[in-house]
Order: C-alpha cells, then sequence, then structure tokens
C-alpha cells in the first residue's frame, strides 16, 4: 500500500512533467517566420562562395530514389562543380558556369565511363535524368527563394499552419526545425503539402530541407553538410583544366 501511494504522490510530478515537454514541442506561435526568412536571405546575400558535402534525395515517378552524396562548390556570378563522392555514382563529376561552354553542362559518370566527358544542355532528357530540378536551380539560394515564396504566399493568404519544434542537432549543427502545411487543395497551387526545414542557428541558414507531397509522401530531401560559406572559392575552382578534375 505505501508503494502505491508513493506513486499516486508521483503522478501530478510526471503530468508536469509530460505537460512542460509538450509545451516545448508545440510553442509554434512563438516563432517569426517571416523574420527567420528575411535573416535567411539577408545571410546568403552576403555569402560570395561556399563549399558543402550536399544529401540529395528525390521521388522521380513516384520512386523514392536512391540518396546521392556530392561534394559542393558554388560561386557567384552562377557557377557550380559537383563530385559524387558515394555509391552508387562515385565519380561522377559536373560543372556549369552560366554564360560559359554555351551553357552546357560538362560531366563525366565514375569508373571507367568517367573517359568520356560529354556536353549537355541542363533541361534536356540526359541531364534531367533522375533530377527533379535542372542544376540551373541548385544550391541554397535557390531552395530559400522556393520554399520561401511558399511561405509568404500561406502566410498573407492565412493558408498555412505553422509549426516549431525546438532545437535539433543536424550534422553537428545547432539548427531550428520548423514546419509549413499547406492547404491539401492542388489547386490553390502551392509547391507541396509540407515543408520541414532546419535552420542553422549560428549562420540562420537551412542546412536541412524535406519536402512533402498531398499524399504526404516524401519527394524532396536536402542536406548541406559541413557547409562553409565564403569558402574563397575562384575560378580556378570552377574551370574544366582544374587538375584535380577529371574531364
Amino acid at each position: 500500500m505505501r508503494v502505491v501511494e508513493k506513486m499516486i504522490k508521483k503522478i501530478p510530478v510526471i503530468l508536469l512533467s509530460i505537460g512542460t515537454i509538450l509545451s516545448g514541442v508545440f510553442a509554434q506561435e512563438n516563432v517569426d517566420f517571416e523574420k527567420l526568412l528575411y535573416e535567411a536571405e539577408a545571410a546568403l546575400a552576403n555569402v560570395d562562395s561556399y563549399t558543402a558535402i550536399f544529401h540529395k534525395q528525390e521521388r522521380i515517378k513516384g520512386d523514392l530514389m536512391v540518396e546521392e552524396t556530392i561534394f559542393l562548390k558554388f560561386k557567384r556570378p552562377f557557377k557550380v562543380y559537383m563530385k559524387w563522392i558515394k555509391a552508387p555514382y562515385k565519380g561522377r563529376e559536373c560543372l556549369y558556369v552560366e554564360g560559359a561552354n554555351n551553357n552546357r553542362i560538362k560531366a563525366h559518370e565514375g569508373g571507367i565511363l568517367g573517359l568520356v566527358t560529354v556536353n549537355l544542355n541542363p533541361l534536356g532528357s540526359r541531364a534531367m535524368k533522375g533530377n527533379r530540378h535542372p542544376i540551373t536551380e541548385t544550391g541554397l539560394e535557390n531552395s530559400v527563394k522556393r520554399i520561401g515564396g511558399e511561405f509568404r504566399k500561406g502566410i498573407e493568404a492565412g493558408e498555412i499552419e505553422l509549426k516549431e519544434y525546438g532545437e535539433e542537432t543536424v550534422y553537428g549543427r545547432k539548427t531550428i526545425k520548423v514546419e509549413g502545411i499547406f492547404p491539401k487543395e492542388k489547386e490553390k497551387e502551392y509547391y507541396c503539402h509540407r515543408a520541414l526545414i532546419n535552420l542553422d542557428i549560428e549562420v540562420r541558414v537551412p542546412i536541412k530541407i524535406k519536402i512533402y507531397d498531398w499524399e504526404d509522401k516524401l519527394i524532396e530531401n536536402y542536406g548541406y553538410e559541413d557547409l562553409r560559406l565564403n569558402a574563397g572559392l575562384t575560378d580556378a575552382d570552377f574551370s574544366s583544366r582544374n587538375s584535380d578534375y577529371r574531364f
């Protein structure tokens, strides 16, 4: 009986602890989403270049593809270099410099196929195979612009449910995890049904983005690990003559 009495006395404390936890998880009204978007845009506006380990997973024609792990370099004006560093596409490289190479992607596969370099139309079927977005939409700034526009549209229309889940560590970085839930009616023409974003607390930019469709299926999963802003990249980092590359 004494054991039971002790347990009964502890119930209010337990309930109080649970209530405290839940109140922290669902305290979405305390977050200024538009301020977070502005801070992300402002931070990226001051970035000349960056490098990252880019994690990419997309759903193509109903099938969720395997995650790709890519060493990414980006520099203004629009220059992108990517090298796949893990299977199944390890060794693949591509380079795109806006206004150069007739605005074509210089690319080759890994392994023995890497002996052949091709120049691809960014919007052509070969370049778009296995991709939801062309290389011309690569990068943090484009992601913030795409998702930020949808958040603002939903906020202005009063059609978005906003949630904040507190701090979460991603790739060893402290982040704020936020979510936007958009109307399920496709005729409202939102980009997605749900967007989960992890914003790096220190540098104020997203390092993890997960997008879900109207059936609540994951369609885009992007991560920026070991992100190094203003990395001091030069034109040599975006030259096909770079001795570190295999073009």
